[in-house]
């Protein structure tokens, strides 16, 4: 069976506020740390009120502060939004408060739309230097070259472990050529998977960093006592997808009998895309479901999304993936 890690957006649900998702992502990481899970990554989403992640790199410190040994990192820095220098100066600090704890995993989208890009400062265009940045990165993350005038304190000396995420095929490539860990977002864009991996797998080039491919894969997983609990659980997640669609920004909202109800034909096929690699169910299901999904994609890890409405019920959830992966 795959590692497990787990991908969180600190969701503010209807009738919370900022400050409980925050607190309940550390409490998440917390209790995740005891339960085996290998990392705790944070995601980099701007404009979205039910997502607070936004200042990835204060949410990292937030949570490494409140666990011990559970790895912690960005899944992932948006890098065409920053400048590398800024970045490599914030994560090495962070590699210096956490040392051997601190993942850099890197996006090239923007994590949000155009016209918050825009008050952002940051050229569309951006995210064709991405390679360049991430290379540029890199070099501020390693140690200190004779004659280098500038260098990122902290940071350098820091070979904070960078990987490239993303959901198409130019990520796998570019993961490839330069030997980091990949990995692919099938948990909202699932069509490129198995293509990906099959690209990355056959390009990898060993580097310093990593002398063999590495391979995570997203998934949402809702998992609870049976199948009828864990359906009803994923509508709220499903409520948000559809809201992607409406250009709604609702706050996660909480679980309905049915999600046909709110749900138009058209609403249900596009979300159902986004979802396709989704496992939802009873513990019987769950294990079907992600031995399917291990054997499918050969994933050395798995990076597990289960957004729901309830924080106990989430704990929950996560806790029996747990057990499930760790009876396969």
């Amino acid at each position: 069976m795959p590692r497990l890690s787990i991908l969180e957006l600190g969701r503010v649900r209807e009738g919370g506020d900022r400050r409980t998702a925050l607190d309940e992502a550390r409490e998440l990481a917390r209790q995740a740390e005891d339960w085996g899970y290998e990392r705790f990554w944070i995601a980099e989403h701007h404009n979205m009120p039910a997502v607070t992640t936004a200042a990835t790199s204060l949410v990292i410190a937030h949570v490494a502060a409140g666990t011990r040994r559970i790895r912690v990192g960005a899944g992932g820095v948006m890098l065409p939004n920053h400048a590398p220098y800024i970045i490599a100066e914030q994560f090495g600090t962070l590699a210096t408060l956490f040392p051997g704890r601190i993942d850099l995993g890197l996006g090239r989208a923007p994590g949000t739309d155009q016209l918050t890009l825009r008050a952002l400062r940051r050229p569309p265009g951006n995210s064709d230097n991405f390679p360049q940045d991430v290379q540029e990165l890199q070099a501020w993350l390693a140690p200190v070259q004779p004659g280098q005038r500038i260098e990122a304190v902290p940071g350098s000396g820091t070979e904070v472990p960078l990987w490239i995420l993303g959901s198409s095929l130019f990520g796998a490539q570019l993961a490839a050529e330069l030997g980091l860990p990949y990995g692919f977002a099938s948990h909202f864009a699932p069509q490129a998977l198995d293509q990906a991996l099959a690209i990355y797998r056959e390009r990898f080039k060993p580097s310093p960093q990593l002398d063999k491919p590495y391979a995570l894969v997203g998934v949402n997983i809702v998992a609870a006592p049976t199948d009828a609990e864990a359906r009803r659980l994923a509508t709220s997640q499903q409520m948000s997808f559809t809201d992607i669609f409406r250009g709604t920004r609702n706050l996660t909202q909480p679980p309905i009998d049915d999600i046909e109800d709110y749900w138009t034909p058209q609403e249900k096929a596009q979300a159902s895309q986004m979802l396709a690699h989704s496992i939802i169910g009873g513990p019987e299901t769950v294990r079907a479901g992600m031995q399917a999904l291990a054997e499918r994609t050969g994933a050395d890890e798995l990076m597990v999304v289960s957004d729901l409405f309830d924080f106990d019920l989430r704990l929950r959830s996560f806790r029996m993936i747990a057990e499930i992966a760790g009876a396969l």
